[in-house]
Parts: C-alpha cells; structure tokens; sequence
C-alpha cells in the first residue's frame, strides 16, 4: 500500500455546539491551507471533509510555481518529492492547424524545483490535507472526515457557524452544530458557504455559465512523447474542442493525465458529439490525425474517467458588487474553487486558492474578532484578493478571448514556433503574468506583423 492510500487519524469528533476560532468546511488543497496557516496562528480551527481519504479529486494535476512556495511553507514540498511524481520543465502551447511552440520555464526556477510539478490529486490533496490535520489537531483543533455540512448558520446578516451529519445528508446519525466567529468555504464549485454568502444573504448570483467551464479527465499509460519523470505538459487548441482546449499532463513515468475544456455557455452552444466533452475526448484520441498515433499503443485506466466544473476567475461585466464576484461577508470568506479563483486561460487553480488561503490568516485575529468577524474586514479581504490576483485573471480571461479565435491562435504560434525572440517572450509571461498584457497590446500585435 502506499503511503497516500492508508486512512488517516483525525481523532474524536467534537461534541455538538461546540465552539471554535474558525471552521473550514473543505479539506482540500485550499481548506487544508486555510486551517493549516490559522492553526500556525494559534487559532482553534475545526477542519470538515464531506468525503474520507484516501479519496480522488478530478483536475488537471498541475501544481505550478506559484502554488509551490505555499506547500514548502507549510512543509508539505519534502512530500511530495518522496512520492512519484513529474517535474514540469515547460509548455508545449498547439494551435488548430498543427503548429506547435515549447515555451521553457524559467531555468532557475526548474533547478531548484520551484517551477512546478505534476501528479495525481488523490497524492497531492492527501499530503496537504495530513499536514494541515497534524497542525489543526497540535493547536488545540479538531478535524472530522465523511462529514456533510446541511446547513450554514446566520444570524441576521452575519455566518455563524454550519451544522450536518456525518455519513451523508441522509444519514441516521444526529445532526451536529459549530460554531465560530469565522466560517471559511473551501467547498468547491458547489460550496454551501459560498452559495450563503452570495445569494442567501447579499442576493447576488453565485453562478455564471459564462464563467464556468466544464472539464472532463481520464489517465492513459504509455502515451507516445512522454518519457522519464520531467519535462513538458501540453495543452492544445484543437479544431474539435474550439472554443476550449484538450491537455496532456504527465503525472508520473508512464502515466498521462489527459482532459478537456470547454466554457459551459459555449459547449452548449454545441451540437451532437460535440456537446459531451466524453465523446468529443474520445473522438479527439481515437481520430483526430496530431493525436491518435500517439495513443495507438496507450491504454486507459480503468475507472480514471470522470468530469466537473471549474468557475473561473475572469471579471464580471456589471457585476453586481465584488470581483470576481462575492467572496466574504460579515462572518465567512471563502477560498479557492469556492471563491471562483480558476485561471481563466490555463485552467490553473490551486496557486491563486492558496493565495486566498494564506489570505484568511490575515484578515482573521482570533483576539479581536472573537466576537464576530466583521463586515468592513470581509471587505478589505475582498479587495485585497482582487488587487493581488486581478490583474493576472483579466489578462488571462482576454487570452481566453483571444484563444477562440481560431486563425489568431494559428497566426500567433506559427510566428512563435519559429521565432526564438518571441518563445523567450513567452516565457517572460509565464514566469511573469503581468507581462502577459503585452500580448493584447496593439504594439506588440504590430511588431509581430513586422516581424519575417
């Protein structure tokens, strides 16, 4: 058995209205970071994950460079290098009609291994989540595992705390309520703290089609161009996944984490095989002429296949309040998927979610906010996560714009894949997003057109 597939030892389950510092309702990657740096603080954190590990989480299997100075903080990166593993070196980007450009990751961040890495979220979540129980629990805390949250608390406009059953919603087992002056959702797309901190309490939308992508995962072996355990992911804007994209992410020797994407408003724009990211995988893999050799002699594993939903960060145009839309109020903030912090053009997320995470410890003093965590500092959370990663999601959401049109993307890395300036360009822009406006810059665009 290895390490990531044994259970682990949470300890008892707190007694009914019990009270905390602060709740995390998700254990992920951005639950388990929220209540590992809190714990760091001194907080009393009350850790809650609806499933019980070892347990799978479908996603693309990237960990880059910006979320790895979070996991050695919170002493996870020795983790993770002692289980199998691939080291990301670079970027191949692919257009529609076959032109291809490798974009190399900064040297010296790849040399001393914080440029990023690949491997299976069932190992990567598993590791965070164990540090963050080893924390919660040495700081006085309590995690429960296999636990549903039914209800979140309000008292008046402010979240005071969740209530639920362990064993599922429809569990006979009595319902259990805590408390807290900070609620924080890590719950994913669908996150319950989240769904009351926008539509239950402020009555705006949680939910934008226009900002939500689908997305559909399998893991194949052997696929034809990985070798070893480093190098370069992949991700392709093929004809059939327009307006989207199809990824091959290596996770570890031999084993290739392959998926698709599309945004929810346009894949349902689609028609017939199209419209099932399944079947437009499928036909990708099976037919497609850049792609089926290098699958002629793979093999699926069996079970791997399984799809969701990522809500991307990219701005709301006339959004009712907050970008990229409500995260916080009187009592909770929310990190992560819960707080739409997708990447708009990579489809990268776990970097920005543990950007809020580390955020929370922040905003939240257990001292002064014993009494409530207020209003005005759920705000300034808001403001200061938007000014930290609003730049970077805007530039991405005008890439994923951009991305759609087709004889652009064909034009661009064409140029790219033969111009060794503009592939040294793009790896400034990896390295640095902010430099990625460029791209949308009408003297870049000219300087492109100018050069042979």
């Amino acid at each position: 058995m290895e390490s990531w597939e044994e259970p682990i030892d949470t300890g008892e389950v707190p007694p009914d209205e019990s009270s905390f510092d602060m709740i995390v309702v998700g254990g992920g990657p951005c639950g388990s970071a929220a209540a590992a740096y809190n714990a760091m603080n001194g907080c009393k954190v009350l850790l809650i994950e609806k499933e019980i590990w070892p347990r799978d989480k479908p996603c693309g299997d990237a960990v880059g460079g910006k979320a790895l100075s979070h996991v050695e903080e919170l002493g996870v990166k020795a983790m993770i290098e002692d289980t199998p593993h691939f080291r990301v070196d670079s970027i191949i980007f692919g257009s529609a009609n076959g032109s291809t450009v490798r974009v190399m990751l900064p040297k010296e961040e790849f040399e001393t291994k914080m440029a990023g890495y690949a491997l299976p979220r069932v190992q990567f979540d598993y590791m965070m989540f164990k540090r963050a129980t080893e924390l919660v629990l040495g700081a006085g805390g309590a995690v429960i595992q296999g636990f549903s949250v039914m209800d979140v608390t309000t008292d008046f406009m402010r979240i005071t705390g969740v209530a639920g059953r362990l064993g599922g919603r429809n569990s006979p087992n009595p319902l259990l309520s805590f408390k807290a002056p900070l609620t924080v959702g890590a719950g994913g797309y669908n996150c319950p703290v989240a769904k009351t901190v926008t539509e239950a309490i402020h009555g705006e939308p949680m939910r934008d089609d226009e900002h939500y992508c689908g997305a559909y995962r399998e893991y194949w072996e052997n696929v034809e161009g990985f070798e070893g355990s480093e190098g370069p992911i992949e991700i392709h804007f093929v004809d059939a996944v327009n307006p989207g994209y199809f990824w091959l992410f290596p996770v570890k020797e031999g084993v290739v984490n392959v998926g698709i994407g599309m945004v929810i408003s346009e894949q349902r724009k689609q028609t017939g095989m199209k419209k099932s990211l399944k079947k437009m995988q499928k036909w990708v893999i099976e037919e497609h002429p850049q792609f089926k050799g290098r699958f002629a002699n793979s093999s699926l594993v069996s079970g791997s296949q399984k799809g969701w939903q990522l809500p991307f960060g990219s701005p709301r145009k006339g959004g009712p309040s907050f970008q990229p839309r409500r995260t916080a109020t009187a009592g909770a903030m929310c990190v992560g998927d819960a707080a739409s912090l997708v990447d708009p053009f990579t489809g990268e997320g776990i970097g920005n979610g543990l950007v809020s995470a580390k955020l929370t410890s922040k905003h939240f003093d257990k001292d002064v906010h014993s009494g409530g965590f207020p209003e005005e500092v759920a705000v300034a959370y808001m403001e200061e996560l938007w000014g930290t990663l609003g730049k970077e999601l805007s530039n991405s959401y005008r890439l994923q714009r951009l991305a759609k049109r087709k004889w652009m993307m064909n034009w661009f890395f064409g140029k790219a894949s033969r111009k060794e300036e503009l592939a040294d360009m793009l790896t400034g822009m990896i390295a640095d997003k902010e430099a990625s406006k460029v791209l949308w810059s009408p003297w870049f665009l000219a300087k492109m057109l100018l050069l042979p």
